[in-house]
């Protein structure tokens, strides 16, 4: 387990740094690192009550799991951990994200999401995560309902390391989307993307050569020159005739290149192509579009979609531009649907605060999910005990109640535990006692 014990020393050292808002930090009972620790350990584990229960085992055994696996020397209260962390901006925990990376970088576990000779294909797409009509702060977005009610909402833009045929997704620190200082207008995806594609948390991924995908939201000028200012950067995002009229007047006036294959039981896919495609009429930026069209055995089409790329595309390469296109989705069920629905509870209010708290909160969820994912990729126990104990929500729960009973001194103990019933130290140690 030295890929998860490296990951959660770093993180600590992180969370040292955390502002702390109060006058000295001399004599103080809980630490920043402390603070910071605690809060992730709960989204790392997945459970709201996981504090809580470590207290109790605290309180009878005088130290936990908290102390043994996280490196939490004095456990804060929850009403401590919110009134702490308001304080912390959740760009600290940039450091962390880019730390992933480059632990699954250093230990060959992004080999297998190389796409394009050896590109990394990044997803990006916004999602919300609070929504309230009687909580807000000074940094949420607003929308009136038609009942003439306001809603109070926080979301981000999410960035995230995705490969077709690949079930993990590694997140990138995001961009949220917030009211900001001196803005005439609200906040918005678009304006969101411009800003993370300009910003430094790309420092982990520019030198592996990023292919940016992303539905129709993205596929404008301003975004497109944004990533192309990057060097070694390339994008494939979606375009409709609808929003992007522009370049499907041009494709239906320009003879385009075509190829035809045979796909499972009896389908066709049908890909077109072209170069040298205006994104608009006036100073456009040049882009090569192309097309899918899957038709069944009867003839009847059940799939089509249009891309724009900065990548040449020509016979040898249209069908994997496309499959990488496509897979821009995994950032919604791959990652979000798990978020929100299997087990992290991205949407669910674990406080919002008067400042940073809501996002910093989600910041530390997203970096649980990744954390989760490096050690899919990398940690041979790891992977034996999620594969032996099958559903991700079975393989957390197993977890979360190994760790309510005994204390476990590292994680290699608390994984044989589950692993092969080997039972922990203090519980031998328990049992040899007269």
């Amino acid at each position: 387990m030295r890929i998860l014990d490296g990951l959660l020393q770093r993180l600590r050292e992180v969370c040292e740094d955390f502002t702390d808002k109060r006058s000295t930090s001399k004599n103080v009972v809980y630490s920043m690192a402390d603070i910071g620790m605690s809060a992730f350990a709960m989204f790392f584990m997945q459970s709201e009550s996981f504090l809580d229960f470590q207290r109790k085992l605290s309180q009878r055994e005088r130290r936990s799991n908290l102390h043994t696996l996280f490196g939490v020397k004095a456990i804060p209260t929850d009403p401590h951990i919110r009134s702490m962390l308001d304080e912390v901006d959740p760009e600290s925990l940039q450091a962390s994200f880019d730390d992933v990376v480059r632990t699954l970088d250093a230990g060959g576990g992004l080999d297998e999401f190389r796409r394009l000779d050896g590109r990394l294909l990044v997803a990006l797409d916004g999602t919300e995560f609070f929504c309230s009509k009687k909580i807000g702060c000074e940094h949420c977005l607003k929308r009136k309902r038609r009942d003439k009610t306001v809603e109070y909402y926080h979301s981000m833009l999410a960035a995230s390391i995705v490969a077709p045929g690949k079930a993990h997704c590694v997140h990138l620190m995001p961009e949220f989307i917030e009211t900001l200082d001196g803005a005439d207008k609200q906040d918005c995806e678009r304006n969101a993307a411009k800003r993370w594609l300009s910003s430094e948390k790309l420092t982990s991924i520019v030198q592996l050569r990023p292919v940016f995908l992303g539905d129709a939201l993205f596929a404008c000028q301003p975004v497109a020159s944004k990533v192309k200012d990057i060097a070694g950067a390339d994008f494939v995002f979606v375009v409709k005739p609808e929003y992007h009229k522009s370049v499907f007047d041009f494709i239906d006036a320009v003879p385009t290149e075509t190829a035809v294959v045979l796909g499972p039981k009896g389908s066709t896919y049908t890909y077109r192509w072209a170069s040298g495609v205006p994104m608009r009429k006036d100073t456009p930026m040049f882009v090569n579009w192309c097309e899918i069209t899957i038709t069944n055995v009867s003839g009847k089409v059940t799939y089509r979609n249009s891309f724009v790329t900065s990548l040449n595309v020509d016979a040898d390469n249209v069908v994997e531009i496309i499959t990488c296109g496509r897979t821009r989705w995994k950032i919604e069920n791959e990652s979000f649907n798990v978020l929100k629905n299997h087990g992290y509870n991205l949407a669910h209010n674990f406080g919002h605060g008067k400042n940073h708290l809501a996002k910093t909160f989600a910041a530390l969820n997203l970096l649980a999910f990744s954390f989760h994912s490096a050690c899919d990729v990398l940690d041979e126990l790891w992977q034996r005990t999620r594969k032996k104990m099958g559903k991700r929500t079975s393989f957390f729960s197993a977890i979360f109640h190994a760790c309510d009973f005994f204390i476990f001194d590292t994680w290699i103990e608390l994984f044989d535990f589950m692993l092969m019933r080997k039972p922990p130290a203090s519980l031998r140690a328990s049992a040899a006692s007269p």
